[in-house]
């Protein structure tokens, strides 16, 4: 049964109306801080690769694995001076992109795998929305690569 107009009731509704519509424009303005944060950590993330060394040494981190490269082996791969590398390293690791490890006097460097399938993620995230029909956004496996053959084998 509705409460009078005047009674403490109606103020209570009331209260509690205007504290769900602030929760409510809370978590609207929560989702989209959250995806200008996710939009600002892919352009980091982009940015930091869009860089010929930086790519070069990303590539090299990710080929690796979860064990990574030493900075020395970094550098001598790339032929990279080591001041060089080292801001490199520290532009990937700001991007999120690159985790060291200290290893007594050396230091180890990892690809951030969790980072990098995330960027792919957020890139694909809406791939076809447009066609939801179609089945384009399947991923793709690249074909092996065919090795000619050195010389021609006889049918017996």
């Amino acid at each position: 049964k509705p409460l009078p107009q005047g009674s403490r009731g109606h103020q209570v509704n009331s209260l509690a109306l205007q504290i769900s519509r602030a929760a409510c424009l809370a978590a609207v303005t929560y989702f989209q801080y959250s995806k200008n944060m996710e939009m600002k950590q892919a352009l980091t993330a982009l940015s930091a690769l869009g860089q010929a060394t930086r790519l070069s040494i990303f590539r090299s981190l990710v080929e690796a694995g979860p064990q990574g490269r030493m900075a020395g082996e970094l550098a001598d791969a790339l032929s990279v001076p080591a001041a060089t590398l080292s801001f490199h390293l520290k532009e990937l690791a700001r991007a999120g992109l690159v985790a060291a490890r200290p290893d007594g006097r050396f230091i180890w460097y990892r690809a951030n795998l969790a980072t990098m399938n995330g960027l792919v993620a957020y890139m694909s995230e809406n791939c076809c929305r447009a066609q939801a029909k179609v089945a384009c956004c399947a991923p793709i496996t690249p074909k092996p690569r065919i090795v000619a053959r050195t010389r021609l084998e006889n049918p017996a």
